[in-house]
Protein backbone atom coordinates (compact mmCIF):
# COMPACT_ATOMS: atom_id res chain seq x y z
CA UNK A 1 0.00 0.00 0.00
CA UNK A 2 2.96 2.43 0.74
CA UNK A 3 4.65 2.09 -2.78
CA UNK A 4 0.62 2.56 -4.13
CA UNK A 5 0.79 6.29 -1.87
CA UNK A 6 4.15 6.86 -3.26
CA UNK A 7 2.81 6.54 -7.13
CA UNK A 8 0.23 8.34 -6.66
CA UNK A 9 1.64 11.28 -4.71
CA UNK A 10 4.51 11.43 -6.86
CA UNK A 11 2.23 11.58 -9.66
CA UNK A 12 -0.01 14.54 -8.56
CA UNK A 13 3.47 16.68 -7.90
CA UNK A 14 5.15 16.30 -11.20
CA UNK A 15 1.33 16.59 -13.02
CA UNK A 16 -0.37 19.25 -10.48
CA UNK A 17 2.99 21.61 -11.22
CA UNK A 18 3.07 20.95 -14.90
CA UNK A 19 -0.99 22.02 -14.68
CA UNK A 20 -0.16 25.24 -12.72
CA UNK A 21 2.70 26.18 -14.47
CA UNK A 22 0.48 26.16 -17.88
CA UNK A 23 -2.24 27.79 -16.15
CA UNK A 24 0.34 30.71 -14.77
CA UNK A 25 1.30 30.55 -18.97
CA UNK A 26 -1.88 31.40 -19.88
CA UNK A 27 -2.57 33.46 -17.53
CA UNK A 28 0.54 35.79 -18.41
CA UNK A 29 -0.64 35.58 -21.55
CA UNK A 30 -4.12 36.81 -21.37
CA UNK A 31 -2.37 39.63 -19.24
CA UNK A 32 0.25 40.79 -21.15
CA UNK A 33 -1.72 40.30 -24.75
CA UNK A 34 -1.66 44.18 -26.62
CA UNK A 35 -5.64 44.01 -26.76
CA UNK A 36 -6.43 43.93 -22.97
CA UNK A 37 -3.98 46.66 -21.82
CA UNK A 38 -7.11 49.15 -22.03
CA UNK A 39 -9.19 47.50 -20.26
CA UNK A 40 -6.34 46.77 -17.34
CA UNK A 41 -5.70 50.43 -17.24
CA UNK A 42 -9.44 51.38 -17.09
CA UNK A 43 -9.32 48.82 -13.71
CA UNK A 44 -6.50 50.09 -12.17
CA UNK A 45 -7.91 53.45 -12.30
CA UNK A 46 -10.75 52.09 -9.99
CA UNK A 47 -9.60 52.86 -6.74
CA UNK A 48 -8.87 56.95 -7.66
CA UNK A 49 -12.21 57.19 -9.23
CA UNK A 50 -14.51 59.46 -6.97
CA UNK A 51 -18.37 58.53 -6.84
Amino acid sequence: MNETYSAVAGFAQVWGLLYFMILFGVVLAYVAWPQNRKDFDEASQIPFRED
